[in-house]
C-alpha cells in the first residue's frame, strides 16, 4: 500500500529530521520509502546534520539535501518544497523541532517548508521521558494536532544511555507503515476525522493452556487487527491495541497490552473501553477453555488420551454490548466474525443471526480460507450495520480493508454528533 501523489505518479514525501540521537533511524524510513515507490527528499535540520551526514541522504534518497533557505533561493526553496509535498513525514521530531513548529517559527527550511505544507503532516516523536512529559511538550503536541497533524505517541523502551521510558522512537518500518496509511487516505488525511478519538482494537488469537506446554488456540496471526490500529493512528486517533499471542512489531503510535488467554484479554478490554469512543473486536476469542489446567506437563497413559474437560469462555463482544451503558455515551462497538459456512448456512446467515444474538453497531463478517483470513495479507468482507445496512468490501489488502472499516465508524461518529 503505497498511497498515490493526487495527480498520479509517484507519492512525493518530505521527511524532515531534526537534531536528536534518533536520527540514524530516518535512514531506515528513507529506504522502506524508496522501495515502496515513493519520491523522497529529505529535509534536516542543521542539527540532525551533525548525527547524520547530508552525503548519506542525498545518496539514498536521489535529492540534494539543503538546510537553510539560502540555498537555491531562485526556486524559493521553502515554498516549492511544501506545496508539491503530498505527506510531510518528521523522524524524529524533537521537542524543539516541535516547539518551533507549534510556534510557526521557520528559522531553518524544515520549518519553513511546515509552514507552507498543505499536505498532510505526520510527526514521529523521541526524545526522553521527562521531556515527553514536559507541560511545555505536552501543549505543542495538543497545537499541532488541533491543527491537523498526526503526531504518533513514541514507544516505551531503552533510550540514550542506561535510561528507559516513553519517549523512545517507534520502529522505523511501522513508522514508515503510518506513512503509507495516511497517504491511502488521500486529501481526507489533511483533517483527520478520528482526531481526540480513543479506539480500542483487540487482536490476534487466545491460547487456553491444558499445561505448561500444550493449549488449545487458533490460527490467527493478529494482522487485521495490527491494519487496523495503525489505520487508527494514521486518522489521529488515541490507540490501545490488545495483543494476544501475536509476533509483529508494536505499530507505532498504538499503546500495546499483551495478553494471552480470553480471560487476560477480558479484563484488558473492558479496563481499555472504560473511556473508549470506539471498541473494535477483532481478536479471535477462543469459545472453551480447559476446565482445569495442571501445572506439570501431562503424560501419555499407555497410548491413550486423557479426556479433557472444556468449560466456556466468557463472550466479550456480548458482555460490551450489555454494558454498553456503563460506558462514554456514543460508544461505537465493532465485531469481527470469522466464518466458514456450514450446515447451519452460509457465511452470510451466519454473521446475521451473530448480529441478532449480539447487537453491535457493525458486524464485520469475513470469510477465512482460500487465501483470505487467518495468517495471509488480504482479506474480504461484508459490513453488517445494526441499522440494516450491508457494505461490501471486496478483496483487498487487510490495510485498505481497515480503512473501508473505518470510514464506516468515522461516519457513525460524524451522524451521532449531527444529532446532538
Amino acid at each position: 500500500m503505497s498511497g498515490a501523489a493526487p495527480g498520479g505518479g509517484r507519492p512525493r514525501v518530505v521527511l524532515g529530521v531534526a537534531g536528536g540521537i534518533a536520527a540514524y533511524k530516518a535512514l531506515e524510513v528513507l529506504r522502506r520509502l524508496t522501495e515502496t515507490g515513493h519520491d523522497v527528499r529529505v529535509v534536516p535540520t542543521p542539527a540532525a546534520l551533525r548525527f547524520v551526514g547530508e552525503t548519506t541522504f542525498a545518496a539514498l534518497s536521489g535529492h540534494p539535501v539543503h538546510t537553510d533557505v539560502w540555498a537555491d533561493a531562485d526556486e524559493v526553496a521553502h515554498v516549492r518544497i511544501g506545496r508539491e509535498a503530498d505527506l510531510v513525514l518528521i523522524v524524529p521530531a524533537t521537542a524543539d523541532l516541535m516547539a518551533r513548529a507549534a510556534a510557526g517559527r521557520a528559522d531553518d527550511l524544515l520549518t519553513g517548508t511546515l509552514l507552507t505544507a498543505r499536505c498532510p503532516v505526520v510527526y514521529a516523536p523521541a526524545m526522553h521521558t521527562e521531556m515527553w512529559e514536559h507541560p511545555a511538550t505536552r501543549a505543542n503536541v495538543a497545537t499541532l494536532r488541533e491543527r491537523g497533524a498526526v503526531v504518533i505517541d513514541p514507544a516505551v523502551g531503552r533510550l540514550t544511555g542506561p535510561d528507559s521510558g516513553a519517549g523512545r522512537l517507534p520502529e522505523p518500518a511501522e513508522i514508515a507503515a503510518v506513512a503509507r496509511a495516511v497517504l491511502a487516505l488521500g486529501p481526507r488525511a489533511a483533517s483527520p476525522d478520528l482526531g481526540g478519538r480513543h479506539v480500542v482494537v483487540s487482536a490476534g488469537g487466545t491460547r487456553e493452556h491444558l499445561d505448561p506446554v500444550r493449549f488449545l488456540g487458533n490460527s490467527s496471526s493478529g494482522r487485521q487487527g495490527y491494519a487496523l490500529a495503525r489505520a487508527a493512528v494514521a486518522r489521529g486517533a488515541r490507540v490501545t491495541l490488545v495483543a494476544a499471542n501475536v509476533a509483529l512489531p508494536d505499530p507505532a503510535g498504538a499503546g500495546v497490552v499483551r495478553v494471552v488467554s480470553a480471560l487476560d484479554l477480558r479484563d484488558a478490554v473492558h479496563a481499555a473501553a472504560a473511556d473508549a469512543d470506539v471498541v473494535v473486536m477483532t481478536a479471535a476469542v477462543a469459545d472453551f477453555r480447559p476446565a482445569k489446567r495442571v501445572d506439570h506437563k501431562i503424560k501419555k497413559e499407555a497410548g491413550v488420551p486423557a479426556p479433557v474437560e472444556l468449560e466456556a469462555n466468557p463472550d466479550v463482544l456480548a458482555e460490551l454490548v450489555a454494558t454498553r451503558a456503563t460506558r462514554p455515551s456514543g460508544q461505537l462497538l465493532v465485531g469481527f466474525a470469522a466464518e466458514t459456512g456450514g450446515p447451519d448456512g452460509d457465511v452470510l446467515t451466519l454473521g446475521r443471526a451473530k448480529l441478532a444474538r449480539k447487537p453491535a453497531d457493525l458486524l464485520v463478517v469475513n470469510e477465512v480460507g482460500a487465501g483470505l483470513g487467518f495468517e495471509v495479507d488480504h482479506n474480504a468482507a461484508v459490513v453488517l450495520g445494526s441499522d440494516g445496512s450491508t457494505t461490501t468490501i471486496e478483496r483487498t489488502t487487510k490495510d485498505l480493508l481497515a480503512h473501508r472499516v473505518l470510514d464506516l465508524v468515522a461516519a457513525r461518529l460524524r451522524r451521532d454528533i449531527s444529532r446532538v
